[in-house]
């Protein structure tokens, strides 16, 4: 009898099922009321709700040149697309929550071959609960879609493996691992990672030394159904732009347009300068990244983990009888969350969003080493009860630090308000957006065909039905700098702004004045361009939009 069949069978067996199946329901139902909100959150309404928005303004899937994340691979935003032609952005929360769902589903199946149906129900629950996964839960990204393609591409290599190198069991895998690369750039790190593992998984479960020429050909065609899978968003990035990665690998594909830019900081030396980060704190950062996370604050990464995932993973190695192929496999979710973490910390800012898909991988390790421990707690406490006691207080403490994060969510994101009708939608978004009741009076302005610039808006685009463009006069070649450079004075800014079809100025007050504060060159210019010819439209909450007045003869102060 093999170790998984035996586990299944034993008195390790965790005799929870009702209070881990009712855990589940109940954090499900939790979700749903928390996401039953309107989006508010960023990058929903600049990217992942804005960009299909204007898609279906036009009817088409067309190049949008000012806004780099256009260029994006976009599975799941396809996806929403649906329920906003419906006129609904609630439901694309609940699409993406899917996911997570899915993700569950998957490692409950694999955990229930494994050790058991109840092992499999605490790895659902652990893995929705954890901090990041229920944030993304309640939240209009595509990270969780990552998630879920790059589980099934790692566990169906796992299959194909079991039930004897099938080549069905590779394509869908690398089908997965090609929708994972069309859903978000991330994926081509699974690409990477599980491109190379192919290979070796099956040189590794081999009784024998297998043909250099079958390894080859398991891995190209893994590689082959892979890419094409997401080619069609590498070719129509190819069409755009010439590169099929755009905006990534610009110095590979377009080295020319790389002498004009010069090299930003290291993502080290960001942290070391920016937010004064000793070496020895930036040297334990991957331990770091598991227990101080923080959502909305960059150097705290952008996000919570658990801490045991950390720590319940070395457990997972205690438990002796295990099968080859089971070893095989824990090793390569260890290899597999290493590699992962590791790239995506050196290609950027540490996001916990970006090494979201490990999570489900040390999810099923953690599981394990739970199971390792109560098995060894089996043996020599010799004692069914203080053995489930011990294991219950540790699973309860794990999943506390989880519950103690939705109860957070729920003070947070106050769904109860909203969905009594205390709080109508307008007044909903304008406690998250307080820019939102001007856009609304610039949406209610008929005849309004003219661009209005949008100054430190931070790319806030999804609630605004006018012609927009976005600006940030303070960053390197932005667009108003470039005006500056071409104006002499402020009539004639004026009359280069209107020139472009802009007529309107949308701004962030503060941001624009502490800008104007620290403008050394076009001080008098920009001074002089908003005292007379910018007439007040309407502001609300430190927001306000101007009209463009059309420029009159030059006046003599304005000259600088």
């Amino acid at each position: 009898m093999n170790y998984e069949r035996d586990n299944m069978r034993s008195h390790h067996r965790l005799p929870w099922t009702s209070l881990l199946s009712l855990g589940i329901i109940l954090f499900i139902f939790s979700i749903l009321v928390l996401a039953a909100v309107p989006p508010v959150s960023r990058d929903a309404l600049t990217h992942h709700l804005a960009i299909p928005k204007v898609y279906l303004q036009h009817g088409q899937i067309f190049e949008i040149p000012a806004l780099n994340f256009s260029y994006y691979p976009m599975n799941l935003d396809l996806l929403y697309m649906v329920p906003l032609a419906w006129g609904n952005d609630i439901i694309p929360k609940y699409i993406h929550f899917s996911f997570a769902l899915l993700t569950a589903f998957l490692l409950y199946g694999y955990l229930k071959k494994k050790i058991g149906a109840d092992w499999g129900r605490l790895a659902a629950l652990f893995f929705l609960s954890i901090p990041i996964i229920t944030k993304l839960s309640i939240t209009v990204y595509v990270d969780l879609g990552l998630i879920f393609f790059t589980t099934a591409s790692l566990l169906l290599l796992f299959r194909w493996i079991e039930e004897g190198y099938k080549t069905r069991f590779l394509i869908l895998s690398a089908l997965c691992c090609g929708l994972a690369v069309g859903t978000k750039y991330n994926g081509l790190i699974s690409l990477l990672i599980l491109s190379a593992l192919t290979p070796i998984l099956y040189a590794r479960s081999q009784t024998s030394p297998p043909k250099n020429t079958k390894i080859l050909a398991y891995a190209l065609l893994f590689m082959f159904v892979a890419v094409a899978t997401a080619s069609p968003w590498f070719i129509r990035n190819y069409i755009w732009t010439g590169n099929p990665l755009y905006p990534l690998f610009q110095k590979f594909f377009h080295p020319e347009t790389q002498q004009a830019h010069s090299r930003g900081l290291g993502i080290f030396a960001t942290r070391h300068l920016v937010f004064g980060e000793t070496p020895l704190q930036i040297a334990l950062l991957p331990f770091r990244v598991f227990f101080q996370g923080q959502d909305n604050n960059p150097q705290y990464f952008d996000g919570k983990l658990n801490p045991f995932l950390l720590f319940l993973p070395l457990a997972a190695f205690l438990c002796p009888g295990q099968t080859k192929i089971l070893r095989l496999q824990k090793r390569t979710m260890v290899v597999f969350s290493t590699l992962f973490f590791f790239i995506a910390m050196f290609q950027t800012g540490m996001r916990v969003r970006y090494i979201a898909p490990i999570i489900p991988f040390l999810v099923i390790l953690s599981i394990f080493g739970i199971h390792s421990l109560h098995s060894l707690l089996s043996r020599h406490l010799q004692n069914r009860s203080a053995t489930l006691f011990l294991t219950a207080i540790l699973i309860l403490t794990a999943l506390s630090y989880n519950m103690n994060y939705l109860v957070g969510q729920f003070r947070l994101v106050q769904p109860l308000s909203y969905l009594s009708g205390r709080v109508d939608r307008e007044s909903y978004i304008t406690r998250f957006r307080p820019e939102y009741p001007v856009i609304q009076y610039a949406n209610r302005q008929k005849n309004i065909s003219s661009k209005t610039l949008c100054l430190f808006l931070g790319n806030r685009g999804y609630y605004m039905d006018f012609p927009h463009i976005f600006d940030v006069p303070t960053s390197k070649g932005s667009l108003f700098s470039r005006l500056l450079s071409r104006a002499s004075d402020a009539s004639t800014l004026a009359k280069i702004v209107r020139e472009m079809g802009i007529n309107r100025i949308l701004l962030r007050n503060d941001l624009v004045e502490n800008w104007i504060r620290g403008l050394k060159e076009h001080r008098r210019i920009v001074t002089f361009f908003f005292q007379d010819y910018l007439q007040l439209m309407y502001t609300a909450n430190g927001y306000t939009l101007y009209e463009i007045r059309p420029p009159s003869i030059t006046r003599t102060n304005n000259i600088e």
